[in-house]
């Protein structure tokens, strides 16, 4: 198999790992590599767009996860492997012709997890010493591996993740027989939380590939940004694959995915109680509406008054995001806030309106501040 058939095919078999908002249709690019699975747009944190290069070391794979085309005794794929020198000299051709600018490295985990960490890692440094590529690497860390490995992935890449895929340990045993969530997947978050990469730590759920609840997911997630320190948690709506265990079960709705995205956002940045989203849930499972519109609907008994609110109390209005919320105290400050120069500052008065006073007056309807 040649260096481009390995491209496709574990530039595919990688995909099902989330980074980010991510555009996986690649751009058009030519030399033969048009549609070339692996090359992705993922957003980062300032709202631009960068190419990536997603791709896997290799396909084998020794775990048995039950939502995986690349899981062990799966018979109907080929297996292949990158070797460090090709690897590392493909995405560098991808960085010259300007198609890459950054690196997501994954890989199965064939036999002993250290040996294969070590063949990434010796991608990565021709990467960065043969090819002086000083951009961005995403590294995967394998469960198992070692924390003198970790530690040197750290010092050599802009982020290190590890997935959780499942919220508790009895979820992540009804999705694989051989990955313990404590000793194989946590205590590998605490040596990346010790060896501080520059970029940080993410991690991803499977949504929907278990009988979780929501609730369950939230805690997880609660716990992992107080006590790993994470910079994000990546939520992946469950979808089945042919001749993996699940391919029967039912495909999970892509909103129930953005509702967490929703709350995780409402937890890190807005600084909301768990037990505010607590209340709205049924069942342990949120609504199917806007987190933050379900809350309010909850918890805003009567209209805030626009123009005495505190800022925590703006926030939980929907249609005033923060940035929103510190230009209407900022304007409060000059002059006599009225309904026209909420527009200016940002609120979509269309969310907000049912739910503040402004000038002494409540909207009563959506159209009366249109």
């Amino acid at each position: 198999m040649n260096t481009l058939e390995k491209a496709r095919l574990l530039g595919d078999a990688g995909k099902y790992d989330v980074c980010g908002g991510e555009i996986c249709k690649p751009p058009e690019i030519t030399d033969g590599l048009h549609n070339l699975p692996g090359v992705i747009k993922a957003k980062t944190q300032n709202g631009h767009f960068c190419s990536l290069l997603k791709t896997l070391q290799t396909n084998k794979c020794k775990h048995d996860c039950r939502y995986c085309a690349n899981r062990a005794g799966c018979g109907q794929r080929k297996l292949t492997e990158f070797e460090p020198a090709e690897l590392a000299d493909f995405f560098n051709k991808l960085v010259e012709r300007d198609i890459v600018t950054g690196l997501f490295l994954s890989s199965g985990v064939a036999g002993d997890p250290d040996v294969m960490t070590e063949k990434m890692l010796r991608t990565v440094r021709l990467v960065r010493h043969k090819y002086k590529f000083q951009g961005y690497i995403h590294f995967k860390v394998l469960p198992g591996t070692s924390y003198d490995l970790i530690k040197q992935a750290s010092e050599l890449v802009s982020r290190l993740s590890i997935n959780v895929e499942a919220p508790n340990k009895s979820r992540l045993s009804e999705l694989s027989s051989v990955k313990e969530l404590q000793s194989d997947i946590i205590r590998r978050q605490a040596w990346i939380k010790r060896v501080e990469p520059r970029g940080g730590q993410t991690t991803q759920i499977i949504i929907g590939a278990s009988d979780e609840t929501d609730l369950e997911v939230l805690k997880m997630a609660k716990w992992e940004y107080m006590n790993m320190d994470l910079k994000r948690v990546y939520y992946s709506a469950f979808s089945p694959l042919k001749n993996t265990p699940l391919e029967n079960r039912k495909k999970e709705s892509p909103s129930r995915a953005n509702h967490l995205y929703n709350c995780d956002w409402l937890l890190r940045e807005y600084k909301y109680k768990l037990s505010e989203i607590k209340e709205v849930l049924v069942d342990e499972m949120l609504p199917n509406k806007d987190p933050k519109l379900a809350i309010a609907e909850n918890i805003l008994t009567e209209p805030v008054n626009i123009e005495d609110a505190v800022y925590d109390e703006l926030i939980r209005v929907p249609g005033i995001g923060l940035k929103t919320a510190q230009k209407i105290i900022a304007f409060r400050e000059n002059k006599k806030l009225k309904s026209d120069n909420l527009k200016k500052c940002g609120v979509v008065m269309k969310r907000a309106g049912p739910f503040i006073r402004v000038g002494g007056e409540q909207q009563i309807r959506l159209g009366a501040f249109t």
